[in-house]
């Protein structure tokens, strides 16, 4: 987080000095921050749900998952959060919300016709751990920073390019600002996106191991996630890569690209069922 604000900070100085605007830059970047921050953490998880088309269910309507809800909450002490069912034949769920008192899990409906009992209960035991363990808060205040830095980075590159200020370009000091500022236009969001891919694979690991212990049964996760890793061979209907960190696996299906593990927002699924396994141990 320090090193997100660091950075922020630093592209806001060298927008403000490239433009000629003295620390305008950082004034800009602060409104910035406060306005993106205030709507993500307000309203970011009507958005995410509202992306993956989710519809939400009561009790009447689907008991059998709002009862596996409602008893792994009273197990867990968190109040149960709404409900919501995905149409897409694939296998997957993610939570949203910004704490246990506003929360919110969803569940495709190929999770819940081909999962078995203990295999669905170790997913959305895993999103719930995502909700106790504040990892929804976490990761849109992350998402929020990625997209401040890459906003304030595209302007510093625009201005590098396009803006003209004669009274530095005639000086070492003006010259190695405005290297330096393309410089870090370009690595800003490459590093942004790599630390908030690190954070989201720590916190499905963390996610995991908090579902076993809720569950104390690790082999129904550890199962759920095979079947994961051999069904879901295409994208999920609705997939985004503004929310594709928030699934319980990467929504985007299998992908044979060329540094697909180094990029992606979780951890590879045969990690992750090597380690629930250790837990049976």
């Amino acid at each position: 987080m320090i090193i997100f604000i660091a950075v922020i900070l630093a592209l806001g100085w060298f927008f403000g000095q490239i433009n000629g605007g003295g620390y305008s830059g950082l004034i800009i970047a602060a409104i910035i921050s406060f306005v993106m921050t205030f709507f993500s953490y307000y309203a970011g998880d009507k958005v995410a749900l509202a992306t993956s088309g989710a519809k939400e269910v009561k009790k009447t309507d689907n008991p059998y998952l709002f009862r596996m809800v409602e008893n792994l909450c009273i197990a867990s002490g968190i109040p149960t959060p709404k409900v919501y069912i995905i149409s897409d034949p694939t296998i997957n769920a993610f939570a949203t919300g910004r704490d246990p008192n506003h929360a919110s899990i969803a569940v495709t409906e190929g999770a819940i016709q081909k999962l078995q009992n203990e295999e669905l209960e170790g997913v959305i035991a895993h999103e719930l751990s995502h909700v106790k363990n504040y990892d929804i808060r976490l990761m849109t205040i992350v998402i929020v920073l990625v997209g401040i830095i890459v906003l304030i980075a595209n302007w510093l590159f625009r201005f590098n390019f396009f803006h003209k200020n004669d009274s530095r370009e005639n000086n070492g000091l003006g010259t190695f600002i405005i290297i330096a500022g393309i410089v870090l236009a370009i690595l800003s969001p490459i590093f942004a996106e790599l630390i908030k891919l690190a954070v989201s694979r720590r916190r499905e690991y963390l996610a995991d191991a908090s579902a076993a212990l809720l569950t104390r049964y690790p082999e129904g996760l550890a199962k759920a996630l095979e079947k994961i890793s051999t069904e879901n061979n295409r994208p999920l209907k609705n997939a985004n890569a503004a929310t594709a960190h928030l699934y319980i696996s990467n929504p985007f299906g299998k992908s044979k690209k060329m540094f697909s593990n180094f990029f992606s927002t979780h951890p590879p699924i045969n990690e992750r069922i090597t380690e629930l396994r250790k837990m049976a141990i």
